[in-house]
């Protein structure tokens, strides 16, 4: 955990991370709010905001009596996120510098490459 940021949304990045990393598939357990509050020495009333905050946007599901779960789609619903995310905070700013410097596209795809190779 960081300071830099709200501690519950520490707590449903790592969630989702872990989705997207397939450590936590879905259909999964999500552990409960007791354990993610232990885990992370957080209040568990944080680690329930931070629960909330997916279960809201889909990606987890409570079943009453047993508990939290990934949803169906949720992998391929935070990759697009993520992806759409990166694109705008990343490869638009990216590609209108490299317009502002006439790199062409090609040329910019070779440096990526060439970045990537090292």
């Amino acid at each position: 955990m960081d300071d830099e940021r709200p501690i519950f949304l520490q707590v449903a990045e790592l969630i989702e991370n872990q989705i997207i990393d397939g450590t936590m598939p879905e259909g999964a357990q999500v552990p409960s709010i007791n354990e993610l509050a232990a885990y992370h020495r957080i209040n568990p009333a944080t680690a329930l905001k931070g629960v909330t905050r997916l279960v809201d946007a889909g990606l987890l599901f409570k079943q009453r009596g047993i508990g939290m779960f990934v949803a169906p789609g949720a992998h391929s619903r935070l990759l697009d996120q993520r992806r759409e995310a990166f694109s705008a905070q990343y490869v638009r700013p990216l590609v209108a510098e490299a317009m502002k410097l006439a790199i062409s596209p090609a040329q910019l795809a070779q440096m990526i490459q060439m970045e990537a190779d090292r």
